[in-house]
């Protein structure tokens, strides 16, 4: 079946009788949809929806086909190596499925990281830092470059530590001198969270999903429940409208104050 995938993105990129717009994109046009693909397949999966998470997963599997279709145009490699690559990557670091190695209860995650650092170090990556990806969001990236400086030790023993350096980065924020001083204060204030997360075993990538998502519902009930008056009320009668919306959501002896 990825056969047929295949021969369609070929003939939509043929440069006589292909489709206009797939054969004028690039590497860098069709990356934002890739990233878009991935975050639609998450949602699907957030949402428990199984026939949107199939149709997703086909989109994904479109970008996949779509850039290995212009590397093989360029003469760079084919969807076969990018196939080959992948399979070689799983068995090489599963060597206690595939190979030889003993599997301890609890190895194997330590393992697949001690393999992932060997490759990086024969790619000449110097820093225990280096190939945490740029296009990664912003809080995931955090959290992936605090677990890397964290395996060379580099990292509170404890969430106490990381919990006091929000407050320290709270405190420059609110002195900064200037807008771009605030800035820059803020973004150590967002990587101090991140970290605070981490060590409390939270997932912040998630954390801040379920927190918009929280919000959306929240004030979708709110303008519901005042209807066209909404965007008129004052700021203390949405507040209002607030408290009365997660009041409505909590359970009873849990009401919200």
């Amino acid at each position: 079946m990825v056969d047929r995938l295949v021969t369609i993105m070929a003939r939509l990129r043929d440069p006589v009788n292909g489709c206009a717009w797939d054969v004028a994109q690039s590497f860098e046009t069709i990356a934002p949809y890739t990233i878009e693909e991935a975050h639609e397949v998450a949602d699907a999966i957030a949402r428990g929806d199984m026939a949107d998470l199939r149709d997703e997963l086909g989109d994904l599997l479109l970008q996949v086909v779509f850039h290995a279709r212009m590397a093989e145009e360029a003469g760079f490699f084919a969807l076969s190596d990018v196939v080959t690559a992948i399979c070689d990557k799983m068995e090489r670091r599963h060597p206690h499925i595939f190979g030889d190695i003993a599997d301890p209860t609890g190895a194997s995650p330590r393992l697949w990281e001690q393999i992932k650092a060997t490759e990086r170090a024969a790619k000449g990556a110097a820093s225990a830092i280096d190939g945490v990806a740029l296009g990664l969001p912003a809080l995931m990236r955090a959290e992936k470059l605090q677990q890397r400086a964290g395996r060379v030790g580099f990292d509170w023993p404890d969430a106490a530590g990381a919990r006091a350096k929000i407050d320290e980065e709270l405190a420059e924020a609110d002195t900064a001198e200037d807008d771009a001083a605030r800035a820059e204060e803020i973004g150590d204030l967002l990587f101090a969270v991140v970290n605070w997360a981490r060590k409390a075993g939270v997932d912040p990538e998630a954390a801040l999903r379920a927190a918009n998502a929280k919000f959306e519902r929240r004030f979708r009930a709110m303008e519901i429940a005042a209807g066209d008056a909404f965007a008129g009320l004052d700021l203390e009668a949405k507040e209002a409208l607030w408290v009365a919306t997660k009041r409505a959501e909590a359970p009873v002896g849990d009401q919200p104050r």
